[in-house]
């Protein structure tokens, strides 16, 4: 790997560290102030809104510029979404703009990948990615844990500045402002990440031009016969995977009776698991295989099914290991592959834009249901079930979809597998 690969691995590994930290932060804060149920649900969702609303511009942005300096702008946007969480501003709408920033980092985190290294190293790549990434979810969630617990908010509260009163008073804002230093750390790292030498696409003068353009995009990875099954398979993971984030600590709470501090602990353990998976597929995936892991996403649904069985920390912790193993298998080859055809048809940053709003989008409607279902008085247990046999039939029809798509259009699946074989044997 290039040397610039790391820098961008560091800069990736704190940004996500503070993001998942901050969700625990956020969670704590609504709930110390005595937020309903719903309320705290709906932070997976609002974060999740500027992906899909911003997703026709984020991806032109991240190619008209270079993609360290677009992730640098958007580390600092996620500071001022913790200023203002901390000054007055309801949380979901704070946590909305950290989502703004979090929706402009992605095209260019990812895309960058496709600048920088060869077909024959992205599946390496996303797994080194995908790894720390967990590595950092596991870490944030922790974190985050630990910054709202007792122990560690005690000693946070009792640092005071002479002739000042900053306001910060509480466990969750003290997270908070440990966690914008955080942000700035990671905000460092991606000044130093290097120009890749790729020709820029300039930004056209009406912003509103790009709307057909993100369309036609999203038009066109739908149609392609591999990328859209890849683009409806990590769709469904990430839309799921998003969500669980929040509904783990609600189950914990149910089904074990535990506080935000240890409930984030098992969100870590389910990172843990996508950690493994994520490795293990990055040795033994190729790009020309990723399609064969679709039948994983029924089996995935059917344990977050069983999840409703679990009321012992012994039992839980290794079957979601398991649950985050399944996961994390199954985005590594399905990520590269999806990358690897919008790549090809029309850039990096608009295919992973248009890969974001699709993600994004799902995890909005199923963060939307969740939050609408905790508000009309339904348990976590209720949800969980929801949310396994959606994740079950939809992969079935998926998997339907590609055999269908086999049978229908063999030439063309077999010279797009083709192309994938050749560009990992000899990109």
């Amino acid at each position: 790997m290039k040397r610039g690969f790391y820098t961008i691995m560091a800069a990736q590994f704190f940004s996500s560290l503070a993001d998942n930290a901050l969700f625990v932060a956020a969670v704590e804060l609504l709930k110390s102030g005595g937020a309903p149920e719903w309320e705290r649900a709906a932070l997976v969702p609002m974060f999740a809104l500027f992906y899909v609303v911003l997703a026709p511009f984020v991806g032109a942005f991240a190619d008209a510029l270079p993609k360290g300096k677009v992730m640098f702008v958007s580390n600092a946007i996620k500071v001022v979404g913790c200023v203002l969480m901390l000054f007055g501003t309801h949380p979901l709408m704070a946590y909305a703009i950290v989502g703004l920033g979090a929706a402009a980092y992605s095209p260019a985190k990812y895309g960058i990948l496709t600048e920088l290294l060869p077909a024959s190293q992205l599946v390496k790549a996303n797994g080194w990615i995908e790894g720390l990434t967990i590595a950092s979810i596991i870490l944030g969630i922790l974190l985050g844990g630990q910054l709202v617990g007792r122990a560690v908010a005690s000693r946070l509260l009792e640092f005071d500045l002479p002739m000042l009163d900053t306001g910060i008073d509480t466990p969750p804002e003290a997270a908070i402002v440990v966690l914008i230093f955080v942000y700035v750390l990671a905000a460092w790292f991606n000044t130093r990440i290097p120009h890749t030498g790729v020709q820029m696409r300039p930004m056209p003068d009406r912003a509103l031009d790009l709307v057909p353009d993100f369309w036609t995009c999203n038009s066109r990875l739908w149609r392609d016969k591999l990328g859209q099954i890849s683009l409806a398979t990590t769709t469904l993971i990430w839309g799921v995977s998003g969500n669980l984030r929040y509904i783990i600590l609600a189950w914990s709470a149910a089904a074990l009776g535990y506080s935000t501090t240890q409930a984030s602990s098992l969100g870590g353990v389910v990172a843990l698991g996508t950690a493994v998976g994520a490795t293990v597929a990055s040795m033994r995936m190729r790009l020309d295989m990723a399609t064969g892991v679709i039948p994983m996403g029924i089996a995935m649904g059917v344990l977050v099914i069983l999840m409703n069985f679990i009321h012992n920390v012994w039992v839980a912790v290794p079957f979601l290991i398991m649950l985050g193993a399944l996961a994390g298998f199954m985005v590594v080859p399905m990520n590269a592959l999806l990358q690897h055809r919008g790549h090809n048809l029309m850039g990096a940053g608009r295919s992973i834009a248009v890969q974001n709003f699709n993600e994004q989008a799902c995890i909005l409607a199923l963060g939307a249901f969740y939050s609408l279902s905790a508000g009309m008085g339904l348990s976590a247990f209720s949800a969980i079930t929801a949310f396994g046999l959606v994740v079950a039939g939809v992969m079935w029809l998926i998997m339907r979809w590609h055999a269908r798509n086999v049978v229908n259009h063999r030439d063309e699946v077999e010279h797009l597998l083709e192309i994938a074989r050749h560009d990992n044997l000899h990109g």
